[in-house]
């Protein structure tokens, strides 16, 4: 065997598990956020990595809006009245809830505290705003989202700050989007 060969065989392929047929997406989409929900809707699970002021909460909300079933948005607890907020100027319904029985169909946003009193298998999507969250490889909540989140079908990372330089944040990205778990992007 040659080297290109070896290396061929060590190839690790994630296959798209999203949406074959995207439909047609909002028009306050600018032509790169098209884009990228499309790419995201197509590959189920997918991690958007955007500078501030890129429109990181319409692309995710575009995004939930999509999936077949209901959708959790994770948020910090500033935001999720924002993005409620934000769902409304684009008439994409948001319900905010803080326990699993305030859920309805559609999308739901909570904040990341109130993760324990949510049942992830009524979810078939999960987005992380401010998906920086998993930075902490052993955290609690780290764990927690990892866990909860392992079975679901579609899941979202969305983060302006995805430490590039910080290679086990990745690899906690990786491990959560179900690519590959952190110790194996980290040994690679």
């Amino acid at each position: 065997m040659n080297y290109p060969e070896f290396l061929k065989q060590k190839v690790i392929e994630d296959l798209p598990t999203g949406l074959e047929n995207v439909p047609e997406l909002n028009k306050a989409l600018f032509d790169f956020q098209v884009d990228i929900v499309k790419w995201a809707l197509r590959r189920g699970r997918a991690a958007i990595f955007a500078d501030c002021g890129m429109g990181k909460t319409l692309m995710q909300l575009e995004w939930a809006k999509h999936i077949p079933g209901n959708v959790l948005i994770l948020a910090p607890l500033a935001v999720a009245s924002q993005t409620v907020k934000e769902g409304k100027k684009f008439d994409i319904k948001v319900n905010y809830a803080r326990h699993q029985d305030q859920v309805k169909e559609g999308i739901t946003i909570t904040n990341y505290e109130m993760l324990e009193h949510f049942n992830a298998d009524y979810f078939n999507g999960i987005v992380l705003d401010e998906s920086s969250i998993l930075k902490s490889f052993e955290g609690k909540t780290r764990n927690l989202i990892i866990d909860a989140f392992s079975k679901t079908k579609f899941r979202l990372a969305c983060t302006a700050t995805p430490a590039p330089n910080d290679y086990m944040e990745l690899g906690n990205h990786s491990e959560f989007l179900g690519v590959m778990s952190r110790t194996e992007m980290l040994s690679m």
